[in-house]
């Protein structure tokens, strides 16, 4: 029996929450370079070469730089907070440090980006505005649609699973870009519409059967719609898996996200929001 489950599910939930709450706090959120604003250069070198070369090759570059891995050795992510107006002159520092160290020829730059500190605040704001306007919206339709009670639970869920998201998110570390921001409003819409189809179960088996127990009309509920909900799941699943395993380095952050999404999603359709 689903209910006799709820209050250890709650348990379990609250504990993954403060531990979202603990990493969120000591650590917080690192914001991509479309929140904070800067450059970015994507180098792929001939040979492979450990990371550790290419930040002695780059020490001596006037701009602060964050290195990173880039789909294994040979491929590296090279990021700076640099104003636009410097944008040549940090590219032309780089190529310049990295020939003297491994050669003229030895790599190329495969992508540059740049984005202004304005313009990554304006797309911050608008970031956290079209989240909360989701919720606001899915809200009020489920109010309507539905039962104020029902509309609480389905955004009670999703702001669980938001936190859970966001709380992996600062556990490893991912930045926060708009490709981040998609998975996140991707997980939002995927969470209701799995917690609508148990509500409409319930809705339903409460007007055929009138006077049973409500915790017997629950159980019932989510016992009949369990495999539609396991079979959506797992399909959706192996998509995402295929992406976080084959799509590369450019998607696997928004692979992982949607993958912390898909399962929290799933379990607070029926651990949160019937409770």
């Amino acid at each position: 029996k689903w209910t006799d489950k709820f209050p250890y599910f709650i348990g379990l939930s609250i504990l993954l929450i403060l531990i979202s709450l603990f990493s969120l706090g000591i650590k917080g959120l690192k914001y991509g370079l479309d929140f904070s604003g800067g450059a970015l250069l994507q180098v792929r070198t001939e040979k492979e070469i450990d990371i550790s070369e290419v930040r002695r090759a780059l020490n001596n570059v006037s701009f602060s730089l964050n290195i990173q891995n880039f789909e294994g050795k040979g491929e590296f992510i090279i990021k700076s907070e640099v104003p636009q107006e410097k944008l040549e002159n940090f590219k032309k520092e780089v190529m310049e440090s990295l020939e003297r160290t491994f050669g003229s020829g030895s790599f190329e730059i495969r992508r540059v980006e740049m984005v202004g500190p304005k313009v990554g605040r304006d797309l911050r704001r608008k970031g956290t505005f079209s989240v909360i306007s989701a919720v606001i919206a899915m809200l009020i339709y489920i109010t309507l649609r539905f039962e104020f009670r029902f509309g609480i639970g389905a955004i009670l869920a999703l702001v669980h699973d938001i936190f859970i998201s966001l709380g992996a998110i600062s556990i490893f570390n991912i930045p926060i870009d708009l490709v981040i921001l998609a998975a996140l409003l991707t997980i939002a819409g995927y969470s209701v519409n799995d917690t609508i189809i148990i509500c409409d179960r319930i809705r339903e088996m409460r007007r055929k059967e009138k006077g049973k127990p409500e915790k017997e009309v629950i159980n019932s509920a989510i016992n009949r719609t369990l495999s539609r909900t396991l079979l959506t799941v797992g399909t959706t699943l192996l998509a995402v898996i295929a992406l976080l395993i084959l799509g590369g380095g450019v998607i696997h952050d928004f692979a992982f996200v949607l993958l912390i999404g898909f399962i929290s999603g799933t379990y607070s359709s029926i651990s949160i929001a019937v409770p």
